[in-house]
């Protein structure tokens, strides 16, 4: 496994999968993977906050046991086509109920935020948001299989990102150290104070 959760999420998404997120949006390329990567350390933080509870690793460990093993992965190039049938179950491709589970209420200011970062109108925010989250539990649930993780395994994986974002917050991206404003490694925490900073500008 890579040292970083985020890193090893980060380099899934390059080459075609960002062009055919950018042509999906109708923005560019450079736009569209700005507000990937925001969207990604934005979803790791979340998962990395909700995993520090038992019942939060538990919850999830389910999740990626029942709907996400990681096969959204072999079909991803289709799933990104919006002209071909979606070959993921529903449950599988619910990026909403995901977005939902994660971000709470919180989940409008920060497709606000990712709007503004990346220059990108807010409905593509939100829709890259919710077509990005079911791969990254594909990737997560992928990992678990390869790696064999129990939920005392998975619980270790999201310990060690927590403490290679609070030791390594200066090489953090740009977006991510915006988003964890008070480097705890937990962004979710941080959006409401970042968004209103950042619309007073």
């Amino acid at each position: 496994m890579a040292n970083s959760l985020l890193d090893l999420v980060q380099s899934q998404f390059s080459g075609a999968i960002i062009d055919q997120l950018s042509q999906n949006i109708g923005a560019d390329r450079e736009k569209t993977q700005v507000a990937t990567n925001g969207i990604l350390s934005t979803l790791v933080g979340a998962l990395t906050n909700n995993a520090k509870s038992q019942d939060g690793i538990s919850s999830l460990f389910n999740a990626l046991q029942q709907d996400h093993d990681g096969s959204i992965l072999d079909n991803v190039s289709d799933y990104l086509n919006p002209q071909l049938p979606n070959p993921v179950p529903e449950r599988t491709a619910n990026g909403a109920g995901i977005l939902s589970h994660l971000l709470g209420d919180k989940q409008g200011n920060i497709i606000q935020m990712i709007s503004q970062l990346a220059g990108i109108d807010s409905s593509s925010a939100g829709g890259l948001m919710k077509t990005i989250a079911p791969i990254l539990m594909g990737i997560l649930g992928r990992q678990t299989r390869q790696n064999n993780m129990d939920s005392s395994g998975l619980m270790d994986l999201f310990n060690n990102e927590r403490q290679q974002i609070t030791q390594q917050r200066e090489e953090m991206s740009p977006i991510m150290r915006m988003l964890d404003m008070d480097g705890d490694g937990s962004v979710i925490d941080d959006v409401g104070g970042l968004l209103a900073k950042f619309l007073r500008k």
